[in-house]
């Protein structure tokens, strides 16, 4: 591993039963990269993550984090990560102080009490800290767990869906966070569904039904994609989008206040449009965006439950 690689690992292979939860995945993040981790439900962001930080024991694959074997060295990855769940994991019933005491202790952080105060500063909680964890909104709560990963100074933060349920200035300000971070070194692997969220993040990995279908930064990902896409506007979009994805050709339609019309074969796509160019709405190609690209995978990939 070279210094500027954090997380370099190959073939990360996760089964539960007969199903593949994750199927050799690799991926490779620098020091000081913002990557962001996308796939539907179930797509096995989470397993991955806790292998990667030493949660959950992989059962195939090799490589490094921080420097450490990804298989042998868990304990040692576990003490350098910080990792912040989908879900609120603090005590309600305690102030937001006593949270990041409880957990600063259970790190053995030296000058805890500085280290807290320290956090509560940098994190913009002042003012708040006397207050029960149970009674913060999603911003604060969100803001509360952040402190937390980052109060034994890690090296690098996993975050599942930090801003699920936050209000979109809550997540604005949040990535303000996360990327001034970065810029201080710290490096992040974040799994999101929001495009515009992932369009914040230096790199981009894709995961469906535990594979990992594509990798690059957003342009390399719209751009390996090789799609070819139409807008279409006009009224009562429905009815035209149910008939569009029965069509031979088609490959992916994503709707909106627009329906982008997307396909892999540009002279197809073109030929299966053309019946539906002949009613009142309005065609226009454009370039395919990330959720055209993502919408398209989607279509492609297997389930990897068995039947």
């Amino acid at each position: 591993m070279t210094e500027n690689v954090v997380i370099d690992v190959r073939g990360m292979t996760k089964r539960f039963g007969d199903t593949v939860a994750v199927g050799g995945i690799d991926l490779q993040v620098r020091r000081g990269e913002v990557c962001g981790f996308l796939g539907p439900n179930g797509s096995g962001k989470t397993t991955f993550i806790r292998m990667l930080c030493g949660l959950l024991a992989a059962d195939a694959g090799e490589g490094t984090c921080l420097g450490f074997d990804v298989i042998r060295e868990s304990e040692s990855i576990k003490r350098q990560v910080g990792y912040m769940t989908q879900r609120f994991s603090f005590y309600e019933d305690l102030s937001i102080a006593e949270n990041l005491d409880f957990v600063a202790r259970m790190y053995g952080v030296k000058n805890r009490r500085e280290t807290v105060r320290e956090s509560i500063e940098r994190l913009g909680l002042a003012g708040r800290q006397k207050q029960l964890a149970g009674e913060l909104s999603g911003g604060w709560k969100q803001r509360l767990a952040l402190a937390a990963c980052l109060i034994h100074n890690p090296r690098l933060l996993l975050l599942d869906e930090p801003t699920a349920g936050v209000d979109p200035k809550a997540r604005r300000d949040f990535w303000e966070q996360i990327h001034e971070l970065a810029g201080q070194g710290l490096t992040f692997l974040i799994s999101t569904h929001y495009m515009d969220e992932a369009e914040r993040c230096d790199r981009l990995a894709y995961l469906s039904y535990g594979n990992l279908l594509t990798s690059g930064t957003a342009a390399e990902v719209i751009s390996g994609a090789q799609l070819t896409t139409w807008s279409v506007s006009g009224h009562d979009l429905h009815d035209i989008a149910s008939r569009l994805r029965e069509t031979p050709g088609v490959q992916a339609v994503a709707f909106g206040t627009r329906l982008h019309v997307s396909g892999t074969d540009a002279a197809g796509l073109e030929q299966a449009i053309a019946p539906f160019r002949t009613e009142p709405y309005l065609w226009q190609q454009v370039k395919p965006g990330l959720e055209d690209v993502f919408i398209h995978l989607m279509g492609s990939s297997k389930d990897n439950f068995p039947p």
